[in-house]
């Protein structure tokens, strides 16, 4: 009953800031005005806002969350541990390096730049990291080689940025990337992130039992009929489709994928099968109950920025509360 309880609630938490996310900015819609555009009716303004504003951005910040917080679920299930989050792997560091590369020499003219950019990116630090661990098949050998390549790519990232100082425009461009966002985004950030973010999410729900088995160790998964090593490289894959397509059309968002999966995992217990849900409506949730403070608060706040004071006092209790 306590978990139907929080999957209902979760699901109108996710509604509510979807609506928010639609009604606020820089032209406040009312609600009832956003209903009838969403059915295509109203103000010509209203539909011409929502349509080609607010409605990309919303779904995008969506998506965005909600494969944050899955591929937090997998790599706190992977790893047996609660400190564990999306882009520890390095996928994170290597789309930021991608996306900052094609930025610093003059290459991000066309939107599909940077985010495709930030895949490959993304995807090339995953290659790295398998071919250094590959003597090693264990879960140990992938995080101590995702740790020091995450290092090496944020060293690459800040030398970019050293050489592009002098131009303050390229600059800002560089560091507002960094600090994610979902400013400006259009309907072919839709088409680049959403559908392969359904996909992976669709894939990785069947998976919720192999989790719920090998975050009890290895060789009991294996006991019990998990063919561990295959698994394991679904797991690896899936979560990182989902960090690099997240951070492609977003930016660097941190913490969406650790505050998420913990707090859920207090609230419903540790089975998989239904925490990958309802971390993905969480993250969702989360994200742009996030964005749309970025809108309403002053000082134009990034979304990274607003992420980030909401996941690092998190952080630290729930460092003082596993110490």
């Amino acid at each position: 009953m306590k978990r139907s309880v929080v999957m209902w609630l979760l699901g109108l938490l996710l509604l509510f800031a979807f609506l928010a996310s639609l009604a606020f900015g820089e032209v406040r819609l009312p609600l009832p005005d956003v209903m009838q555009a969403l059915r295509g009716r109203g103000n010509p303004m209203t539909l011409t806002v929502l349509r080609d504003f607010r409605l990309p951005r919303s779904l995008v910040g969506a998506a965005v969350g909600a494969a944050l917080a899955a591929s937090g679920v997998v790599m706190q299930a992977f790893f047996r541990n609660a400190l564990a989050s999306p882009g520890l792997l390095g996928v994170s560091s290597g789309a930021a390096l991608g996306a900052v590369s094609v930025l610093a020499f003059g290459l991000g003219q066309t939107l599909w730049t940077v985010p495709l950019a930030a895949l490959a990116g993304a995807f090339a630090s995953t290659v790295a990291v398998v071919m250094l661990a590959r003597r090693g098949a264990g879960t140990e050998r992938l995080l101590l080689s995702g740790i020091a390549l995450n290092a090496l790519l944020d060293a690459g990232t800040a030398l970019l940025l050293s050489v592009s100082a002098g131009r303050l425009e390229l600059n800002g461009q560089i560091l507002f990337w960094l600090m994610g966002g979902l400013e400006s985004r259009t309907t072919e950030h839709v088409i680049i992130g959403i559908p392969s973010i359904v996909v992976a999410c669709v894939l990785l729900l069947p998976l919720g039992r192999a989790l719920n088995l090998i975050s009890l160790g290895e060789q009991t998964a294996q006991s019990l009929g998990v063919d561990v090593r295959r698994v394991r490289w679904q797991l690896v894959g899936l979560s990182t489709l989902l960090t690099a397509l997240a951070t492609s059309v977003a930016g660097v968002v941190g913490f969406v994928g650790l505050v998420v999966p913990h707090l859920l995992r207090l609230c419903l217990g540790p089975d998989h099968r239904r925490l990958l849900p309802a971390a993905m409506m969480g993250g969702a949730a989360l994200t742009l109950a996030c964005d749309v403070a970025t809108r309403v608060l002053p000082g134009g706040l990034r979304l990274g920025i607003v992420t980030a004071f909401v996941g690092g006092p998190f952080f630290l209790w729930m460092l003082r509360t596993l110490a």
